[in-house]
């Protein structure tokens, strides 16, 4: 219990003494992750959308894969990444690997599969009606892909919120593809790892509350939208 409190002491301590270095590992998580969780949102959606509203063969292949994706471990992605970008590998000469990049895109590959398995789910919760009736009306199917889209908005936040707890809490992968190096890739998770590696429990009870603290004001936030648009 006092390693708690001893954290959260320490938490506010470097939070209003402007600490430099905490302030960096802090904007680089959310850089990361924020950018992680865009790019997914880009590449999931319309996957989801695709494989809810559009049969095709081979279609329950590729929501099993979908499914499968969903419980990615972020180690196996990472060694994954890793392997691409190495020097020898087939995107080595991008020198991507132990940068900022290399974690937004093992993020990435984390997260797209989460937004494309809840747009799939929440495409597929519509009532069936809906889309005939569009169709009805001489709607084209981008006018009723965009239309189902804003049925479905409430849920697809959801899926937002999901793939963005997923990538900022994710420590296998961006240890793995961003190596934990100090004013470069040093997010909270890996530095919250180092520290207790090191026996530094208070510091990392800082970390750990200050990475919770983020994430409710982030899906504070998302949640706040969600709820606003929702339907009295």
């Amino acid at each position: 219990m006092d390693v708690i409190v001893n954290g959260g002491v320490e938490a506010v301590r470097l939070l209003l003494s402007g600490d430099h270095e905490l302030w960096q590992v802090i904007w680089l998580s959310l850089r990361v992750s924020l950018t992680a969780t865009f790019l997914s949102l880009l590449i999931g959606s319309p996957l989801g959308a695709m494989l809810a509203l559009r049969p095709f063969r081979g279609r329950g292949v590729a929501v099993s894969l979908v499914n499968t994706g969903m419980g990615l471990p972020p180690v196996v992605v990472g060694l994954f990444v890793t392997i691409l970008l190495w020097r020898n590998g087939p995107l080595g000469e991008m020198r991507l690997l132990y940068t900022p990049n290399a974690m937004i895109i093992a993020q990435c590959v984390i997260a797209v599969p989460i937004v494309t398995g809840l747009t799939l789910a929440a495409l597929q919760s519509l009532n069936p009606k809906l889309r005939l009736q569009l169709q009805a009306l001489g709607a084209t199917r981008v006018q009723m892909v965009w239309l189902l889209v804003q049925e479905a908005r409430l849920p697809l936040l959801a899926a937002v919120m999901a793939g963005f707890g997923a990538v900022i809490s994710e420590i296998g992968a961006s240890m793995m593809v961003g190596g934990n190096i100090q004013g470069q890739t040093r997010v909270l998770t890996t530095a919250t790892v180092m520290e207790t590696s090191k026996g530094n429990f208070s510091l990392a009870m800082a970390l750990s509350l200050i990475l919770l603290a983020l994430m409710v004001l982030v899906n504070s936030v998302l949640t706040w939208v969600q709820q606003r648009q929702r339907p009295l």
